[in-house]
């Protein structure tokens, strides 16, 4: 052996290479342990050890918890480092969506959309946006991306993750993650693990078999070692019975047992819940302070409870990522100039190619010469982001209805006249000084700093009506004023951290000014109302407006009189998502249907743009003439739906998850042991079949199937082959573009069940897709390849993935409902 290779690191390498080609030809070996075992850097180095016995245990400590930062640009975390070891310190950011915080960055489409391109390529160009900026602004850590799988359509957080199917979840966060620390940004993959709601998930305890845990959630975050995710959050849910970040099966046998994981693994913010427990079980820091790991860890380890070899063990971990992103070389590499202009073209090819058609009947698509009437508050007002950690501050983000404006007066579709109207209100309408008794202007009620002005009188009502009071305030939502009811508080201050988790759009009005909502009945007559208003250090500016039944039908009036002067409407829809809440109905909120039916009924020619998080039923849909599904598209948002509207591009996106009929029809419907839990605890019962498969497998046809997007031209799918070629297979056939127009295909390649296997299967599972741009009459031979872990079912017996042998049918197809060809070919070990 020579100097620079010693014996162990021989072996090291000969064993990563052997597990390698095992994977490769068994899919029995974890690819994300061969990835470990083939790399031996991504262990401690004697730099870290030679660190490790310079460090005092005060100084080890410092670096396993969070702390204030001194000079904090806004970001979520920070862990101060050691100085006189030049040790630098770290500063951790939210990140789904682009960089969070108090300074601009580039505001990319919601992961969801992301992943609605089917391009793990595209995925990898939108880390590397957020990875360039997250260090240009001295940001170390990106916190995302998320790959918990969408499991339940009410999930507040599924438009920062990526797909019901974890073959593409996987896929896409290891091309992400690549893309983020290809630019030395060091990403975090959460949340491990099955935390799939919003609803009590610092509580709820997830039971779940084996096999459903390995081959569902646990596949994206496989992929997300395997790609060298620095580091892993843990979820605030228990497994099982423990708490995520105390959980030892999870954290230590198959984080780092199974899968060879060798970075840090730190809670979500106040996650933990025990000091021992948890260090021992494989957490390796707390965020963002030091409860549990600050000053009772420095306890145990001085009383003799935990051995100092966890506290190395945790610090040398945290040290080994820091080595290898090269921040212990005495200087932090250095940083890189923002380049705005490039992160925002990558903003607009992004929110372009997940634009997802769901419907376009009488060529409502694209727009043409003619009046125009765009329809609804997210037509006028920018829909950038959810609320919560995907919040970025962009640099600049246009209203739909100036883009729509200013294409209608060029190219193709030029000379239409565009008219709007509101439809839908989202920030009420001044209620009448004569409703007060005394009268007062609720419409901009200042309050000076250092003073408090109070209101002790009543609130006339003309009709007995369903009232929403929208209030508008300038303080910090703590020290918004109180405003009593009939002695009932109609703002009161959110439970913990609530109050920050309040909506991407609705929790603030075009003027910058915060709002908060309550709706309530109201009868006919005198209420009492008082209110307390304090200006505190800088003073205070507050209104207080209302929605009625009666406002609301004169907004519908208004657009009704639009929609039956123009030739084509665009109306655009809203749900305001956030994490902290889970949705309660995949309706669309307010009075948003009942807009949707009187539009549509005027003029056929409608299209609906959905701003939404997640899947939404549609109950007005046999009438709208088109439905373009566009998340929450970031600060190009506009740009990318005008695009997609008049035709300019072809919608290029899928949906990365089934769209239910209705509240009653999907996989965790009509079980509440299933969702949202019973007595603190939650069965997934439905155990391998979330998503389509469970649509498969019980029979029930979705509103749009997994996989489902029309395109301006039309394609064909024929001649499907499929051969073994010993690793995984190979499924050749045509897909040919058939109308007149250049577009975007998506063909999938779905397989069946092993007849060999005695386990739990799915009628058939996602094994490979193609993003393809076809010209017109365009034919092209594809070879989508179906690795041999897709081809393989987790047997709980064995604790390992098993191949799934015998003849196995094949189909290609445009989505899980629309599948055109089929074959079939055997698979062997």
């Amino acid at each position: 052996m020579t100097d620079t290779v010693s014996r162990r690191s021989a072996l090291r390498l000969l064993g990563g290479a052997i597990a390698v080609a095992t994977a490769a030809t068994t899919g029995l070996v974890s690819p994300s342990l061969a990835y470990a075992q083939a790399r031996p850097e991504a262990g401690a180095g004697p730099r870290v050890e030679g660190l490790l016995v310079k460090l005092t245990l005060d100084e080890k400590i410092s670096l396993l918890h969070g702390a204030t930062d001194p000079n904090s640009l806004g970001q979520a975390g920070y862990i101060p480092g050691v100085p006189r070891l030049k040790i630098p310190p770290l500063r951790l950011t939210d990140g789904p969506a682009g960089v969070r915080v108090t300074a601009h960055a580039t505001a990319l489409p919601a992961p969801v959309l992301l992943a609605s391109a089917f391009d793990p390529e595209l995925a990898r160009r939108y880390g590397q946006v957020v990875g360039r900026e997250g260090r240009a602004l001295g940001q170390d850590v990106l916190l995302s991306p998320m790959v918990n799988l969408i499991r339940t359509p009410y999930a507040g957080r599924n438009f920062e993750t990526l797909s019901e199917d974890p073959k593409l979840a996987g896929d896409l966060v290891a091309a992400e993650i690549r893309g983020i620390q290809g630019e030395g940004l060091i990403a975090t993959v959460k949340h491990f693990a099955m935390n799939n709601q919003e609803k009590d998930r610092n509580t709820i305890d997830v039971r779940v078999d084996e096999q459903t845990m390995h081959e569902i959630e646990l596949r994206g975050f496989e992929a997300a070692v395997g790609a060298g995710t620095g580091a892993v959050m843990g979820a605030y849910n228990k497994v099982n019975g423990t708490f995520a970040c105390e959980n030892k099966t999870l954290l230590t046998d198959i984080l780092r047992g199974q899968w060879g994981f060798a970075g840090w693994v730190m809670t979500d913010w106040f996650a933990a819940h025990s000091t021992v427990a948890a260090i021992t079980a494989g957490l390796d820091m707390e965020m963002p302070d030091g409860t549990y790991f600050g000053a009772p860890l420095k306890s145990a380890v001085q009383n003799g409870s935990l051995p100092e070899r966890y506290v190395d063990r945790a610090v040398r971990r945290v040290l080994g990522v820091m080595d290898r992103f090269g921040l212990l070389d005495g200087s932090v590499p250095p940083r890189p100039a923002r380049d705005a202009k490039a992160g925002a073209a990558v903003a607009l090819e992004v929110a372009k190619a997940g634009a997802t058609l769901l419907r376009n009947e009488h060529r409502t698509l694209p727009l043409t010469d003619g009046s125009l009437a765009v329809i609804g508050p997210t037509g006028s007002l920018p829909f950038v982001s959810g609320g919560g950690s995907a919040h970025v501050v962009p640099d600049h983000a246009d209203s739909p209805l100036d883009a729509i404006r200013a294409r209608a007066g060029a190219g193709v579709g030029a000379g239409a006249r565009v008219t709007y109207a509101l439809g839908e209100d989202l920030f009420g309408k001044a209620i009448p000084a004569s409703s007060f008794t005394p009268a007062f202007d609720s419409e901009g009620q200042g309050v000076d700093a250092g003073k408090t002005w109070e209101y002790d009188g009543s609130l006339t009502v003309a009709e007995s009506d369903e009232w929403t009071f929208v209030l508008h305030f300038s303080s910090a939502p703590t020290a918004r004023p109180q405003v009593l009811l009939d002695g009932q508080e109609l703002f009161p201050l959110a439970a913990g951290y609530g109050e920050y988790f309040s909506g991407g759009l609705v929790s603030v009005d075009p003027d910058g000014l915060s709002v908060r909502r309550k709706t309530l009945t109201l009868t006919k007559g005198a209420h009492t109302l008082k209110i307390t208003a304090a200006g505190g250090d800088a003073g205070l500016l507050f209104r207080l407006r209302r929605i009625t039944g009666e406002t609301r039908a004169q907004d519908v009036a208004e657009a009704v009189t639009a929609a039956r002067a123009a030739g084509s409407v665009v109306l655009f829809a809203y749900e305001d998502a956030t994490e902290g809440l889970d949705r309660a109905t995949l309706e669309l909120p307010g009075n948003q249907a009942q807009l949707i039916d009187a539009v549509t009924a005027v003029n056929p020619r409608t299209t609906v743009v959905l701003n939404t998080s997640s899947s939404t039923s549609m109950p007005w849909l046999a009438r709208a003439g088109a439905v373009l599904q566009m998340y929450y598209p970031g600060q190009e948002g506009a740009a990318a739906t005008t695009a997609v509207l008049f035709g300019d591009c072809d919608p290029g996106g899928r949906l990365t998850q089934s769209f239910p009929v209705d509240d009653a029809h999907h996989p965790v419907a009509g079980d509440p042991r299933r969702y949202p839990g019973v007595n603190g605890t939650e069965e997934y019962s439905e155990g391998i079949h979330v998503g389509y498969r469970w649509y498969d497998a019980e029979g029930v046809r979705p509103l749009y199937p997994f996989g489902h997007g029309l395109s301006y031209t039309s394609f064909s799918y024929e001649d499907a082959s499929a051969r073994w070629n010993g690793h995984g297979l190979d499924v050749t056939f045509t897909v040919r573009n058939t109308g007149r127009r250049d577009g975007i295909a998506v063909p999938q390649v779905y397989v069946g069940r092993s007849p060999d296997l005695q386990l739990d299967q799915a009628v058939r599972v996602l094994g490979g897709y193609r993003r393809l741009a076809l010209r017109a009459g365009e034919r092209r031979r594809v070879t989508v390849h179906v690795d041999a872990r897709t081809l393989s079912s987790w047997d709980a017996r064995r604790h390992a993935w098993v191949l799934g042998t015998g003849r196995r049918s094949v189909w290609v197809g445009a989505s899980a409902g629309d599948l055109r060809a089929r074959t079939s070919a055997g698979v062997k070990r």
